[in-house]
């Protein structure tokens, strides 16, 4: 098992497969600029599925790709065979899911499907094609919305949204997208902004927290509570009684660091223990070397020894990690 020094047992690895984007969200990247990963520094396919399979075989039984945008890697189809294929050591198949921006869904939905991806979440902050331009500084709202649908049609059920509000910008919209989710079955996912933009321009005062997100909701909508949440870091409510369910992902206001079973792997190759680590564990370079099974293994144990009880965002002296969440992967 991959068991850090708190007693936390850790079996979700998120993989980030890119740093690109076709958006740039203004809560996660600036405008231009952007100094992407030269080629040579990435994971190849085989590499990456190498990394994964020891970190299967170390006791993780679900793999989240994301990026960047996981969508804009040329053999995305390939990577989640691979992946769907392996066997965690409970004999189940690996839960192989992805978070995406849909652009490249409508192509690639019913492929990803037949290669075995299990779920998708897609990020929608806007029902508002003017809005969605101002936040992702790109006209692709239409798009999106496609890409949404096929994701529907191709049986990725349930269709999980992920949606961060900015204040003056578009937090008059929780209620209205929730509204919408419901409507069509979809799973609402309202996600706190963290301090893991591309700009360093986070501030507290300007985040929409949870708390105030459950008010807004509440002006509408009864939500009541659900019980048993472990490690997932969604707090869910039905809404209205159900079936229907809306999260909220408070990472910042009301952290739940004590359940985490995360460790994310960049796409140059490095294990990070926490989102806002501010250190990294090279994977890449002793792979390349031709170190065993045994030795990477090691390496990820290593890693998780030095996972530190919470991220730390509330306390004094916090610092933002040099990479933003592009280069880091959710």
């Amino acid at each position: 098992m991959l068991t850090d020094s708190y007693g936390r047992v850790h079996r979700d690895l998120r993989v980030s497969l890119t740093d690109r984007c076709n958006l740039r969200c203004t809560y996660c990247m600036p405008a231009e600029g952007v100094p992407w990963t030269p080629t040579p520094e990435l994971l190849t396919t085989d590499e990456l599925l190498r990394i994964v399979d020891t970190a299967v075989s170390a006791g993780i039984t679900e793999v989240r790709l994301t990026g960047g945008e996981p969508l804009l890697r040329p053999d995305i189809v390939d990577v989640v065979r691979g992946i769907a294929s392996m066997t965690s050591n409970d004999g189940e198949p690996v839960e192989v899911s992805m978070t995406t921006n849909a652009l490249r869904l409508p192509r690639l939905a019913e492929p990803l499907k037949e290669a075995g991806l299990a779920r998708v979440n897609i990020s929608l902050d806007t029902l508002r094609p003017d809005r969605f331009q101002q936040m992702a500084r790109r006209d692709r709202f239409d798009d999106t919305m496609t890409g949404i649908a096929a994701a529907d049609a191709a049986g990725f059920h349930p269709l999980k949204l992920n949606t961060v509000l900015l204040r003056g910008v578009n937090d008059d919209e929780a209620a209205d997208l929730l509204r919408w989710s419901v409507e069509r079955g979809y799973e609402l996912r309202f996600i706190e902004q963290m301090p893991l933009d591309g700009g360093h321009i986070w501030q507290r005062s300007e985040m929409i927290t949870g708390a105030e997100i459950l008010a807004m909701l509440r002006e509408e909508f009864e939500l009541t509570e659900m019980p048993g949440r472990g490690a997932a870091p969604a707090e869910r409510f039905l809404v209205d009684g159900g079936p229907s369910t809306v999260g909220v992902i408070a990472s910042v206001t009301m952290p739940f660091c004590g359940a985490c079973d995360r460790l994310r792997l960049t796409a140059d190759g490095q294990l990070r223990s926490c989102l806002f680590a501010r250190g990294e564990t090279d994977l890449r370079t002793p792979l390349r070397d031709g170190s065993s099974e045994e030795e990477i293994t090691a390496l990820i144990h290593a890693c998780l020894a030095s996972k530190l009880p919470g991220h730390g965002i509330n306390e004094p002296g916090f610092l933002q990690p040099p990479r933003p969440m592009s280069a880091i992967g959710g």
